[in-house]
């Protein structure tokens, strides 16, 4: 199927032809995904970011947790914190996967940045990666002093699997009577497992993310205990199925136009809407799934450029 992709995004495409993620051989995928981020990274400057990295003690009867924090150079004051959960379709990705958003994130922002290195799928199927995410939001409150952070600006942030998990992490939050968060930022988040929106029905071939892999990815994150499609899937393993989304924190969501998710992001905005919670939602036209990785692109870099200012807004960020 052709798409009316953005002229600077198609004109990408055209040297990158195969641009694509597929997860259907998870230790494959991701040999060959942490060897791209390597290559990414090792252009990133890391200069006025001192980064961290330590183990925590995770869920109940489960392993340790590695988390990476990531703070400005000079503290001289309290600053605000965002627990930052990777994407990469509940199966691949770790803390180097995201590496130069949470550097841009920390310099830009001023606040201090954990990222969470939760177990995958389909070795670890829901709810071990959720608890794990979980975890470090409690640990990153329960030590706000020692890390120089305001404990009522502490926001959760991730994007496409990791924008899923950041949306239940939040809804379990609120249900267990957690820690409080200020704010949540779910970049083109996988929140459906049920698959039926129309944009998951008809973008079946399109670039980094499709309905064949949304259909592994459940599957796996799922694990043997769930069916995708069925009622007994629970709201905290797919956001989209809660009924009550009232007592949530603010939020910001985006889409892509032909994006398989785009509906379920759309739809699970109008839904905190309807339940009175502050939200924005952006779709932004002629992208698909992950193309802001173009990071030259004008509409990618309106992107990054909203990103910042919504974050800084919702922190309560002077600058």
């Amino acid at each position: 199927m052709s798409y009316d992709y953005d002229p600077e995004l198609a004109s990408l495409l055209e040297f990158l032809p195969d641009v694509s993620l597929g997860i259907s051989e998870p230790v494959k995928a991701r040999a060959g995904f942490l060897a791209l981020v390597a290559q990414l990274n090792a252009s990133v400057d890391q200069r006025g970011v001192v980064v961290d990295n330590r183990t925590i003690i995770g869920p109940d009867g489960a392993p340790d947790v590695s988390i990476r924090i990531y703070s400005p150079e000079t503290l001289e004051q309290t600053v605000p914190a965002i627990l930052h959960i990777h994407g990469g379709g509940f199966v691949i990705g770790d803390l180097d996967s995201e590496l130069g958003s949470c550097i841009a994130l920390c310099r830009n922002l001023g606040a201090v940045i954990i990222s969470v290195d939760y177990r995958l799928a389909p070795e670890t199927p829901y709810p071990g990666p959720l608890e794990d995410c979980y975890s470090a939001l409690e640990w990153i409150s329960n030590n706000s002093t020692q890390l120089s952070i305001d404990p009522t600006r502490i926001a959760v942030f991730g994007q496409s699997a990791g924008g899923g998990l950041a949306a239940a992490t939040c809804l379990l939050a609120r249900d267990r009577k957690g820690p409080k968060v200020c704010f949540q930022y779910l970049g083109i988040p996988e929140l459906d497992d049920r698959l039926e929106t129309p944009s998951m029905q008809r973008f079946v071939d399109t670039p980094m993310w499709n309905r064949p892999n949304a259909e592994l990815s459940w599957d796996f994150y799922l694990g043997e205990y769930y069916q995708r499609g069925t009622d007994a899937v629970p709201y905290h393993a797919a956001p989209a199925r809660a009924k009550d989304l009232s007592g949530l924190p603010p939020a910001y969501i985006s889409t892509m136009e032909f994006d398989p998710l785009r509906d379920e992001g759309v739809q699970y905005a109008i839904g905190l809407m309807q339940a009175g919670v502050a939200t924005e939602l952006h779709s932004f036209p002629g992208t698909f799934h992950g193309s802001a990785l173009f990071s030259t692109a004008q509409i990618s870099m309106r992107e990054s450029a909203e990103m910042f200012a919504v974050l800084q807004r919702a922190l309560r960020i002077e600058r």
